[in-house]
């Protein structure tokens, strides 16, 4: 029994084909869309890589692009069918590879859910990486001399500025590196010198934190140094001063940023996903309902059209045995020592020897 079985008129017929002409146009559309996703994504990865270590960020991006540049020839393909298809007679030169054409889609039209799926798996992939990249952009803050790090404090303090945030999870996250350069230490003072000593690494900790920690909406000038001292500022209590410092994490700040971009890059492509669905079931039952009428005989007839001729069960059993009878189609039999005419009977009949008989003399 047919799934979902349509019954076409001539009219419906050449209505439908003219429907997918214009869809598939904006399924066109929506492939741009796809790649232009795929290209801003991959920009806005590529701003902040330095605050990030690799995890396979760039496979979600690449995978839009990919998808949207398929998107355009395959549905370009597809405009060309489905207005051919408007002749009945125009449909015979693209009768073999409508099949194939729609199988192609099928899987493509798979592949975009899949895109869909990866904007939202990949939150978890995206934490690790800022948690990490993080960690050790802050570690290197202080390396203003040392080549290849040399830009990581102008990142940082850019970043902190911009999301208005403070360290990797709070501006604690400050009082356990070391941020200042040895350079701009005074090691004549005994402060300085007793607090490398006093350190098991030699690091010059101190609670403190960058400028650009500070929030610019403190009623009062910031204090970024001895924040946990009360008694070395006037009437100042650090556990009440909120407004003093971003409050906020800069891996937490980053992480609700991406995941907006992610999500609503993922309901657009769900969306784009639902629409290639619906214009791969209306090929389907073009396809269909054209054949019926070659069957037939007459263009002018109904004709029926279903997505699977068969019921879904009957249609997996019939293709599983396909790819068996495939599989089994050049298999030899290794049966003594794989010789495949090991089986095969002999036509002739030796002697002992195994030396053909003489033909015997006739009688005249």
């Amino acid at each position: 029994m047919a799934v979902l079985p349509v019954r076409f008129t001539k009219t419906k017929r050449d209505k439908l084909a003219q429907v997918l002409w214009v869809l598939n146009w904006i399924s066109i559309v929506t492939g741009i869309i796809l790649f232009s996703l795929g290209i801003f994504l991959k920009v806005e990865i590529n701003k902040r890589q330095d605050l990030m270590v690799e995890r396979n960020l760039q496979s979600v991006p690449n995978m839009l692009i990919a998808v949207g540049l398929i998107a355009c020839a395959i549905n370009f393909l597809g405009g060309k069918i489905c207005y051919d298809c408007v002749d009945t007679n125009k449909f015979l030169r693209w009768k073999l590879v409508m099949l194939p054409y729609i199988i192609c889609t099928f899987f493509f039209t798979l592949s975009v859910l899949v895109g869909a799926l990866m904007c939202y798996s990949m939150l978890g992939q995206l934490e690790e990486s800022l948690t990490l990249g993080l960690r050790d952009a802050m570690r290197y803050y202080k390396d203003t001399d040392t080549p290849g790090r040399c830009f990581l404090k102008r990142t940082v303090d850019l970043l902190q500025i911009q999301f208005q945030c403070c360290g990797n999870k709070g501006y604690r996250d400050w009082f356990h590196i070391q941020w200042v350069s040895n350079r701009y230490l005074d090691m004549s003072q005994r402060e300085v010198v007793d607090r490398l000593r006093s350190n098991v690494e030699g690091k010059y900790l101190m609670d403190g934190v960058p400028f650009s920690c500070c929030n610019v909406n403190s009623p009062r000038p910031c204090i970024q140094y001895q924040i946990t001292n009360n008694s070395a500022h006037f009437n100042y209590d650090y556990q009440t001063e909120e407004l003093n410092l971003w409050m906020r994490g800069c891996r937490q700040a980053l992480l609700d940023y991406y995941t907006n971009i992610m999500h609503s890059i993922g309901l657009t492509v769900l969306i784009i996903w639902l629409f290639e669905l619906s214009v791969l079931t209306g090929v389907r039952y073009l396809q269909t309902s054209l054949e019926n009428v070659l069957r037939q005989g007459d263009p002018e007839c109904e004709s029926d059209g279903w997505l699977l001729e068969n019921s879904f069960v009957e249609t997996a059993r019939t293709n599983f045995n396909i790819i068996k009878h495939l599989g089994k189609f050049n298999q030899i039999n290794t049966a003594s020592n794989g010789d495949p005419n090991i089986d095969r009977p002999s036509t002739a009949h030796y002697g002992p020897d195994n030396v053909p008989p003489k033909p015997s003399p006739t009688s005249s």
